[in-house]
């Protein structure tokens, strides 16, 4: 229950997170075509209108700014679209794909504009959302990356619980944020992104240029089928090759293997 009040004050835009069903929170990534909508403030009265505009827009915290640097920040403030990553910290025996090292285990959708916005507003902007100069006493813990792209750079925002941070992969290295007091917050969108995650393929295997790395159409889809089973045979195939070239050299005096 406490949760569910929670969610409701969450965000301070247009859309809070709870309002959104899954279908809303994500673009449309089948035909990569947002329909038409009316202008959200058309309902209000003029002189309520015009008191919105009159708002000050809310910025970067400049400490944000000055660690991540302007480059960083402009593919975020300005990113074409977001790509959602579901990581894990990285163990010795994995061997899956994996993204500014840690383990990528799944794909958990393309954000909307609008959550972008309300991402930014809270761990971004919002001052008491984060600590400056307070160390926090645990290991992080790799939860959700957001890949913000902006043409064919990108910078990566990691999400952290339940030790509670932000880190930022950009190009003055990579930079943490203690958002202890945005707990709650960062729940929620964990909570949210996770709920739409789905097995995630290499670009590569696709044989195109796809970043977020799942296949989209019945074609991709029926691709990545028939790669996959190509590898299998592929990979039987060349397992009993090497084992007939081991038998092959074993044979003979001139093949005896010493020890030397």
């Amino acid at each position: 229950m406490i949760k569910k009040i929670f969610i409701l004050s969450l965000l301070c835009f247009s859309f809070p997170f709870n309002a959104l069903g899954n279908d809303d929170f994500f673009t449309d990534t089948e035909d990569g075509i947002t329909s038409f909508k009316q202008d959200k403030e058309s309902w209000r009265r003029e002189e309520v209108r015009q008191e919105k505009k009159d708002t000050p827009k809310k910025e970067i915290l400049l400490e944000i700014k000055q660690a991540i640097g302007n480059t960083a920040w402009k593919n975020i403030a300005q990113a074409e679209q977001i790509f959602c990553y579901e990581v894990s910290v990285l163990s010795d025996d994995y061997e899956g794909y994996t993204i500014d090292g840690m383990a990528l285990t799944a794909f958990c959708g393309v954000i909307k504009d609008d959550i972008k916005q309300n991402v930014l507003s809270q761990l971004f902007m919002d001052d008491k959302n984060v600590l400056f100069n307070v160390r926090e006493e645990c290991m992080m813990q790799p939860r959700v990356v957001l890949r913000f792209v902006r043409g064919v750079d990108v910078t990566d925002v990691m999400l952290s619980a339940p030790c509670y941070s932000f880190a930022v992969y950009s190009p003055n290295g990579v930079k943490v944020f203690n958002a202890r007091p945005a707990a709650q917050v960062i729940d929620a969108m964990v909570d949210t992104f996770e709920k739409n995650k789905t097995n995630f393929v290499s670009p590569a295997l696709l044989n195109q240029l796809l970043p977020i790395g799942v296949p989209q159409t019945k074609e991709q889809k029926e691709l990545v089928s028939e790669k996959e089973k190509a590898k299998g045979v592929w990979m039987t195939k060349k397992k009993k090759e090497e084992t007939k070239e081991k038998e092959k050299k074993s044979q003979g005096w001139n093949n005896l293997d010493l020890g030397f």
